[in-house]
């Protein structure tokens, strides 16, 4: 007779459920039938529960800037303005790269506040800390944590192949060149793979060094991950995630002002090479109506003979917001004196807006504290489990 009652009340359930106006009732994976009914009452219907899945984890980017010299506009459209776009899609990471600042000679008591200024820019050029999270890099001490470890398992004829070191050492001279200029790929290694990050968006010329980034990590893997890892008491598989290179399609290498064969650069001897993101309007319209141009007739993209052409013509292009068929269209029967002033104007318009925020942001100092502190924290919590990781693979006795 009990039997028979459970088997009515359970009937009445379902009907219950089943008589409900909409859908089907969805329960969590980890909420057993067992727990809502006796096991033998089960018999008596077939559950409809259904198990809601669990949204994939968004990819995640991860990228950053030296703090040494006044940002500008290569700076932006090379990195800073893809950024924008990047957060909105992927789970995003935008660090103040200090510790990279001090592999050639700086100035000690600037450092702490271009490191402030290069904030409160990611700020005021549209990075948005409900979405992203910005912080210092020196603030998360694994960074350097993880440089060590990795530079036990670096070849040092990878490092001797880096361009970049080869070109720096040459202008420094060899004798006066620090160990940490030879040594910084493997920083920058452990910066991208502490948050197991899934892309980096890199230039042309960095290109080199992310595939040492790649190479470093499938280095660890093979020598400590899989099998290994899980006799160490780990999980096994891999340590790092691959990263893959994000390469924005136009603005990845905008070229000096002054030469359409070089990249624009904080390091380079002359100002007028560049335009600097807090730059007033006098001294923009002064450097665009200084820039080197050419004697050809008319303006045209991708002409190999046309450096300084196609460069401006790009750099026009991305401050407006058009799209390069109509830039193209627009300025193809311009002279230079005609288009000078247009450049002029879009970069002035464009760049007031950044200026005004970047005011803003830097006359509150508490708020930018809060912003580096949480993002700190963030970072510091997804960068300590990835160390964990690696100092269990490797065999390090944990306290």
């Amino acid at each position: 007779m009990e039997v028979v009652q459970r088997v009515r009340m359970s009937r009445t359930f379902l009907s219950h459920l089943l008589a409900l106006p909409t859908s089907t009732p969805r329960f969590s994976s980890s909420l057993s039938c067992d727990r809502l009914f006796n096991r033998r009452s089960l018999s008596a219907f077939r559950c409809f529960c259904t198990a809601v899945e669990t949204p994939p984890r968004k990819k995640r980017v991860v990228s950053g800037v030296q703090p040494t010299g006044a940002l500008h506009l290569g700076n932006y459209l090379g990195a800073i303005k893809n950024w924008i776009t990047l957060q909105d899609t992927y789970e995003t990471l935008f660090f103040i790269v200090d510790l990279h600042a001090i592999t050639l000679p700086y100035e000690t008591q600037q450092l702490a506040k271009a490191t402030r200024d290069t904030a409160a820019i990611y700020l005021a050029c549209g990075v948005d800390t409900s979405k992203a999270s910005v912080f210092v890099q020196s603030h998360v001490r694994a960074h350097v944590e993880l440089m060590w470890l990795l530079s036990s398992t670096t070849p040092i004829g990878w490092l001797n192949r880096m361009i970049q070191f080869k070109e720096k050492s040459r202008k420094s001279g060899d004798e006066n060149v620090g160990v940490a200029l030879l040594t910084y790929p493997v920083l920058m290694a452990a910066d991208i793979l502490l948050y197991q990050s899934d892309f980096v968006p890199v230039g042309d010329d960095q290109k080199q060094h992310l595939e040492l980034t790649r190479q470093l990590a499938e280095r660890v893997n093979n020598l400590y991950g899989g099998r290994k890892w899980k006799k160490m008491g780990g999980r096994g598989g891999s340590i790092f995630k691959i990263p893959e290179p994000l390469i924005p399609p136009a603005g990845a290498r905008v070229m000096s002002l002054t030469d359409g064969l070089s990249k624009m650069s904080k390091s380079a001897p002359s100002d007028l090479s560049r335009i600097n993101l807090l730059d007033p309007k006098d001294v923009i319209t002064n450097k665009i109506k200084r820039c080197k141009t050419d004697s050809f007739v008319g303006l045209e993209f991708d002409n190999p003979e046309r450096p300084e052409c196609n460069n401006l013509l790009s750099v026009y292009q991305l401050v407006s917001g058009k799209k390069k068929e109509e830039v193209a269209k627009e300025c193809q029967d311009m002279s230079w004196g005609t288009f000078k002033p247009l450049l002029t104007d879009a970069l002035i318009d464009h760049l007031q807006t950044i200026q005004t925020r970047y005011d803003e942001i830097m006359s509150d100092p508490a708020y930018l504290d809060e912003v580096l502190a949480n993002g700190a924290t963030k970072a510091t919590e997804i960068a300590d489990a990835t160390l964990n990781n690696v100092y269990q693979a490797m065999g390090f006795l944990r306290r």
